[in-house]
């Protein structure tokens, strides 16, 4: 790949990440509004409340940039963007269709994605840490012993996905699925039904690292205001703002290219997928994104002891069963 051609996919994404918060952010709002017999937004915009978001941003933008007397003022200034880089790398590493609808193409890409997206944990603990708020540092350090403790399993559910592939890059893994045959079916089924155990425990696990209902404990508002972002203002608190959504993003594009086939289709011919690849990845990630809010919305905020023993106890131990199986059955088939 010369460097244009890399210049060009990296601007892509520049584009891509506020246009999936914007979308995510306004289906969020509409999908929640109606599982609660309510309208949502309906004045901002001419379809249905569509320019609320718009509206919001701008407001972000137009407010100043506040910053603590007594806060770190570099760290401070700084953690916003460590988060945001984060959710970059992560959408740099998702495979959109078949070379070259792709950015990079690493033997290691799931090692490198799943890295990259444990990165805003250090944002987080800037953030907390440097605002000089009490509520600011509980939040930041509930919101870094979850991410912990929910990284575990997410790993472990993609372990038993790279056992079964035999590869940890992506579009090996997505062509794995092409050719994977469970007890001779004629179709190619995609990891969801040989992994369903993983594929549970990685959606669990992803909305924990997400901080959603019922793992929003960092933002509990009753606590802790708004946990880490309290003292966040302006355009600062706007890059958590994308952050938040377009990680929703990419996770479900993480799900959907480890468990559900990513920009494959059945009986779609391979030249057809570099336009029908990234439509089949886009509503995958509509139907995972979906589960998020829908878990978002219908259950309680958990206790911490509760989120930590649910991670520790149960997670983490059901995710390395269903390694223990995939290993016995990779052997015996």
């Amino acid at each position: 790949m010369n460097w244009w051609a890399f210049v060009l996919r990296l601007l892509v994404i520049a584009a891509l990440i506020p246009a999936a918060a914007y979308v995510l952010g306004y289906t969020f709002l509409k999908v929640l509004a109606h599982m609660q017999y309510r309208l949502g937004p309906m004045e901002a915009g001419r379809f249905h409340g569509v320019g609320q978001l718009l509206a919001d941003g701008l407001k972000f933008l137009q407010k100043e940039d506040l910053v603590p007397d007594k806060a770190d003022r570099p760290v401070f200034l700084f953690a916003p963007a460590v988060v945001l880089v984060g959710v970059v790398l992560v959408f740099m590493t998702i495979p959109f269709g078949p070379p070259p609808l792709n950015i990079v193409n690493l033997d290691s890409q799931l090692f490198v994605m799943l890295a990259a997206s444990s990165l805003g944990t250090i944002g987080v603990l800037m953030a907390g840490w440097s605002s000089a708020n009490k509520y600011s540092m509980m939040g930041g350090f509930r919101a870094a012993g979850q991410l912990l403790a929910y990284e575990l399993p997410l790993i472990l559910a993609a372990v038993g996905v790279v056992m079964q592939a035999g590869t940890l890059n992506l579009d090996g893994i997505v062509e794995a699925q092409s050719q994977f045959h469970l007890f001779g079916t004629a179709i190619p089924i995609p990891y969801v039904i040989p992994q369903i155990i993983g594929f549970v425990v990685f959606v669990i696990a992803s909305q924990a690292e997400l901080s959603q209902a019922p793992f929003d404990m960092p933002f509990a508002e009753s606590e802790l205001v708004a946990g880490f972002t309290t003292e966040y203002s302006g355009f600062r608190y706007l890059f958590f703002f994308l952050a938040e959504f377009a990680s929703n993003f990419a996770f479900a594009a993480i799900g959907a290219t480890l468990f559900l086939g990513g920009y494959w289709v059945p009986l779609v011919p391979e030249k057809a997928l570099w336009i029908v690849g990234p439509i089949a990845l886009a509503v995958k990630i509509g139907v995972l994104v979906f589960i998020f809010f829908w878990m978002r919305s219908t259950y309680p905020r958990l206790r911490e002891d509760q989120l930590q023993r649910f991670a520790w106890k149960w997670l983490i131990p059901i995710a390395l069963v269903n390694i223990g199986l995939t290993g016995v059955l990779k052997v015996v088939a």
